[in-house]
C-alpha cells in the first residue's frame, strides 16, 4: 500500500481523494490550514489516516507534517498538491494584493510542497507528483483569468517537473479537472473582486452570472474524479496530463484546434524571421 501526502484534504476534491486513497487501503497524511476539520471530514478515523495543521505559505509547517508523516509511516509514495482557491474578476479589476495572495496559495504553496515532499521522493527513487490543475490552466476565459493564470503556472512547473524528476524514478501528472460538484464554486473556495470597471461588463458579466448560479450544479461526480485520480497514480505509464469530465474535455479540444489554426495562418510570419 502507498503512503499518500494530500494538501487541501479537508473538503472538496483533496476529501474525496483521500477517502478513496483510504477506502483502497492507502495510507494518508491529510494536511488543512485546520487539522480538526480533517478529522471532522473523516469522523472514523481510520488507523492509516494522520492529520496535520499545514497552511502551505508557512514551509515550517510542511516539513512538521512531513516529519510526523514518516515518522508515522515510514515513507511518502504520493504527493497530491490540492491547496487552492478561485479568484473571479476582469485581469485590471483585481487588485495586487487579491493577485500576490492568490499566486502564494496556488503556485508558490505547490513549490512550497515540493521542496518540502521531494527530497523523500528522491531518496526513494520511486513516487507520483500529483499537481492538482484547472482546465481553466489550460485554456481560460474572461473574469477567471488570474486563477487560470496561477495554473498555468502549475502546468509549466508539472511539465518540466516531468522531465527533472523521470531519471529519478518519479512520476508526475497535473490534473485538469472541468466543473465538479465540490464546494469550490462557494465563498469557501472562490474570493470574488467587484465588478468595477463597466468597460469590462460585456466581457465579465455572463462569465461572473454563470458562475454564481452553477455552484452545486456543475456536471461532474467528485467521487468519480477521486477514482480517477488514483487510478492513475496505479498506471504503468501515467500521462502528464489527466483531464477529468466531458466539458474539460471539450475546451483543450477547442484550444489545441485554435492554437493550430492560428500557427498555420501565421506560420510565414514566424519562419520569415529566420536568418
Amino acid at each position: 500500500m502507498s503512503v499518500w501526502f494530500v494538501t487541501g484534504a479537508s473538503r472538496g476534491l483533496g476529501a474525496e481523494i483521500t477517502r478513496e486513497a483510504l477506502g483502497r487501503g492507502h495510507r494518508v497524511i491529510a494536511t488543512a490550514r485546520d487539522a480538526e476539520a480533517v478529522l471532522r471530514a473523516y469522523p472514523h478515523q481510520p488507523d492509516g489516516l494522520l492529520a496535520a495543521s499545514v497552511d502551505v505559505t508557512e514551509p515550517e509547517q510542511l516539513a512538521a507534517a512531513v516529519e510526523a508523516g514518516l515518522a508515522r509511516f515510514g515513507r511518502i509514495d504520493v504527493v497530491a498538491n490540492n491547496a487552492g482557491y478561485g479568484l473571479v474578476g476582469a485581469i485590471e479589476e483585481t487588485s495586487d494584493k487579491a493577485a500576490r495572495a492568490l499566486f502564494d496559495v496556488n503556485v508558490f504553496g505547490a513549490l512550497n510542497t515540493l521542496r518540502a515532499t521531494l527530497p523523500t521522493l528522491r531518496a526513494q527513487r520511486s513516487g507520483h507528483v500529483l499537481n492538482i490543475g484547472s482546465v481553466g490552466g489550460f485554456a481560460t476565459a474572461p473574469a477567471v483569468g488570474l486563477y487560470g493564470a496561477s495554473k498555468f503556472a502549475l502546468e509549466g512547473i508539472s511539465e518540466a517537473l516531468h522531465a527533472e524528476l523521470a531519471p529519478l524514478g518519479v512520476r508526475v501528472t497535473v490534473v485538469e479537472p472541468g466543473g465538479f460538484r465540490t464546494d469550490f464554486l462557494s465563498s469557501l473556495s472562490m474570493q470574488v473582486e467587484p465588478a468595477s470597471i463597466a468597460d469590462y461588463a460585456a466581457a465579465t458579466g455572463p462569465v461572473r452570472e454563470a458562475l454564481a448560479g452553477f455552484d452545486g450544479r456543475q456536471p461532474g461526480d467528485p467521487a468519480k474524479a477521486a477514482k480517477a485520480v488514483v487510478d492513475v497514480t496505479e498506471a504503468p505509464e501515467p500521462p502528464l496530463r489527466l483531464q477529468l469530465g466531458a466539458d474539460a474535455v471539450e475546451r483543450v479540444e477547442a484550444k489545441l484546434d485554435l492554437v493550430r489554426r492560428e500557427l498555420d495562418r501565421w506560420r510565414h510570419v514566424a519562419l520569415s524571421t529566420g536568418a
